[in-house]
């Protein structure tokens, strides 16, 4: 018999997910932000457009996610193919932590010599290592999704607790400044990577907790997958349902990546204000969604997760369109940020859920649990759309005008609001009806 799975195991696993997404926060948020136009890092790496009008660090972020996206099915393969006693997805999460942590500290540190194209390649290079650890680390952590959510209770619990560390997570992330601000003795440039240094140890002990806490085997007894990397991806995308969700998940992490990496620029571009506001403004994104968590899940439920979706897409349609009209001064800022925890209390929980009710009727259909593959091969298709963002983003971005800041807010607008129509398209229905078969079948 396996161990019952608590709510406080729930939490236990939740806590990775602050880890990461704290991390992957100071990627998103700051890197482009330090590294280009006016930020204090800029001098040490190439600015301007090199190459078809992109530029050096859109080359190299979008890169970066290029050989993250590929890197998810071939880590999701192995996970799901392993046959470790102590579980298929643990031991993945332990060996990633500390250096996923570490080489985040490093990206913002190691480019310092005084050759930029010595420091476009040590960055390039932190970059791929980062988005390798992150692939190791995430990929089965997301595949234990589906698994310790193994009622619909449970998944939409698990959801909703790993939307509330992420967040939470994202939110710290936004405190660099401030942080620094403690270590204004070392200099500007070497405040901020001491905060962040700081942050990453915090991100590597959150990461751990769930690696050395949860003893996967005591609650989970899964066989593991015989199905190769390439063929089990394919596979994976030849479920008609979950292609049409994901067509509309890359679209809309096209747009909340444009939103996400030029947040700091609209505090400052726009509303004119000090970099510090954004960690405010993320603290207001934050509390704003947390009172919707408990109405979001209990909704869900009610109303089906499709639907919530789809109205979540586009409500931040309309922030986004927001955004490219607002003024200076941060009251903008606090109208904004309210307004985006609503749809971001919705697409923080539910998706995931969805994709854990697509791949466990799949696994009813086929005979084969593929968990892991089809957190994958999700992650694989939205960090395209991601690492297009980014390119998109630096590039409309060169010549640091507000005008071309509010560009990058329509953009993000018209597209959010094509991915909610593509949404309309996934059956959700005929994929409960095959859960529900199911579960009724086992209870007979």
């Amino acid at each position: 018999m396996k161990k019952p799975i608590t709510n406080k195991v729930l939490w236990i696993f939740a806590v990775g997910q602050f880890g990461w997404s704290l991390l992957a926060g100071l990627i998103s948020n700051w890197l482009v932000f330090y590294y280009t136009g006016e930020g204090i890092l800029s001098g040490h790496i190439t600015q301007g457009k090199v190459f078809l009008g992109l530029t050096i660090i859109g080359l190299i972020t979008a890169f970066g996610r290029v050989f993250d996206a590929v890197t998810d099915p071939l880590i999701a393969g192995m996970s799901d193919r392993s046959k470790n006693p102590k579980g298929r997805r643990i031991p993945f999460m332990r060996i990633a932590a500390i250096p996923f942590a570490l080489i985040t500290a490093l990206i913002f540190i190691l480019p310092s010599f005084s050759s930029v194209v010595v420091n476009d390649i040590i960055l390039f290079a932190a970059l791929v290592l980062f988005y390798l650890f992150m692939t190791t680390y995430c990929t089965p952590y997301n595949a234990l999704l589906p698994e310790l959510g193994n009622t619909q209770k449970n998944r939409v619990n698990v959801s909703t607790f790993i939307s509330l560390t992420y967040i939470v997570g994202l939110s710290v992330s936004y405190l660099v400044p401030n942080v620094a601000g403690l270590f204004s003795f070392a200099g500007e440039a070497g405040s901020i990577r001491a905060a962040i240094g700081v942050m990453s140890l915090v991100a590597a002990v959150c990461m751990l907790i769930p690696s050395l806490l949860i003893k996967e085997s005591d609650y989970i007894d899964v066989k593991p997958s015989e199905t190769d990397s390439l063929q089990s991806l394919f596979k994976t995308f030849k479920n008609g349902q979950f292609r049409r969700f994901v067509y509309s998940d890359v679209i809309y992490f096209f747009a909340v990546t444009l939103f996400q990496t030029g947040l700091a620029f609209y505090v400052t571009k726009l509303m004119k204000v000090d970099d510090k506001n954004t960690f405010m403004l993320s603290v207001i994104m934050t509390v704003s969604s947390l009172i919707l968590y408990l109405p979001v899940n209990k909704l869900a439920q009610r109303l089906g997760k499709k639907a919530l979706v789809i109205f979540g897409f586009f409500f931040y349609t309309g922030v986004f369109v927001l955004t490219a009209m607002c003024g200076e001064g941060i009251i903008w800022g606090y109208i904004i940020a309210a307004l985006a925890g609503i749809p971001m209390a919705i697409l923080g929980i539910l998706p995931q859920a969805i994709v854990a009710d697509i791949s466990e009727a799949d696994a009813i259909q086929t005979g084969e649990k593929r968990e892991g593959m089809f957190f994958a091969a999700r992650t694989f298709a939205f960090k395209m759309g991601q690492a297009i963002s980014l390119l998109v983003f630096t590039s409309v971005t060169t010549s640091a005008t507000e005008r071309s800041y509010r560009v990058t807010a329509v953009i993000a607008a018209v597209c959010c609001a094509i991915g909610a129509v593509l949404l309309m398209l996934y059956k959700e229905k005929d994929v409960m009806a095959v859960i529900e078969k199911h579960a009724k079948g086992e209870e007979k």
